[in-house]
């Protein structure tokens, strides 16, 4: 289906909704409906269908970044990005996370220097783009790959991601109140960040003990346990969101709404998984910095 056939759909689906007070959540929670599933079922089933899907989303955070670094045409520069983030998706895909850190460096000094010589855009931010996307999608690869706990890492980790956008956006709508970042995001508040904190620590406590095999329902996690999943969904929250402002930054930066029209409602992907690639990077480093492996580093 093109893309334009699908937005229309979703605008005929969400018609009889009336938005009231929340403006667009018709359209964000069809969309969200619509895709979400597939893509929980491809993480769920693991290699090769997580595989694939991330190295799709790679592809296309990676085409939107180059857009709002040098605009809408994908010169030069944009094109080193887009190959070498790919590429490193591909090299983590398949358990060569040495040779994705080596294309990671390569494909983002390589980015820099084309974009010097053309001078379209900011060679900086087409370098940055290839480390910060690389190195988030090689740790959500990375995590996924583990045999014991990977599965239940990356849906603990989404069930985090959702519920602080959730809570943020519900927090912020009804509460309102001082804001974060008024030159970067006008729209968020202090009140969102509390209440996307807040949704995280239930989402990251309820889906650990759901999973938890000592006992029905996580009976069996002990008090200290608890206390690190939800410190640690906190503090994901507010990387997150730390991760929403940061693209939001960029793009400010281009002059761009978002970052791009694909996902009807949300904008474009990078958008829509913004929060989960910072969230990713963070619990991959702080996993590999401690020496834990998945949910038992929790």
């Amino acid at each position: 289906m093109r893309f334009g056939s699908f937005r229309n759909a979703i605008g005929v689906m969400v018609r009889p909704l009336a938005p009231g007070r929340w403006p667009g959540l018709p359209v964000r929670i069809v969309s969200a409906l619509v895709l979400a599933p597939p893509a929980l079922a491809a993480l769920y089933l693991g290699s090769p269908y997580s595989d694939v899907l991330v190295c799709a989303v790679a592809a296309l955070v990676a085409w939107e970044w180059a857009r709002m670094c040098g605009g809408k045409a994908i010169e030069l520069p944009g094109a080193v990005l887009i190959l070498a983030v790919l590429a490193t998706s591909l090299a983590a895909a398949l358990g060569l996370y040495s040779v994705a850190s080596w294309v990671i460096a390569a494909g983002a000094a390589a980015a820099a220097l084309a974009a010097t010589r053309g001078r379209s855009g900011e060679p900086v931010w087409y370098a940055i783009g290839v480390v910060y996307l690389g190195s988030a999608i090689m740790a959500f690869l990375w995590l996924r790959a583990d045999p014991g706990s990977g599965r239940a890492v990356i849906l603990w980790l989404i069930a985090v991601v959702w519920a602080t956008d959730i809570g943020a956006y519900v927090a912020g709508r009804s509460i309102g109140g001082l804001r974060l970042a008024p030159t970067i995001s006008p729209g968020k508040t202090w009140a969102g960040l509390a209440g996307g904190a807040v949704a995280a620590v239930v989402a990251g406590l309820a889906v650990a003990m759901a999973m938890d095999r000592g006992g029905p329902g996580g009976a069996d996690l002990a008090p200290g346990t608890i206390a690190r999943i939800a410190v640690v969904s906190a503090a994901l929250a507010v990387v997150s969101q730390v991760g929403d402002l940061f693209e939001s930054h960029l793009k400010r930066r281009a002059g761009a709404k978002d970052s791009s029209n694909l996902i009807p409602g949300h904008g474009g992907v990078l958008d829509r998984i913004d929060g989960l690639l910072a969230a990713a990077l963070a619990l991959g480093a702080a996993i590999r910095l401690t020496g834990g492996t998945g949910i038992a580093w929790l």
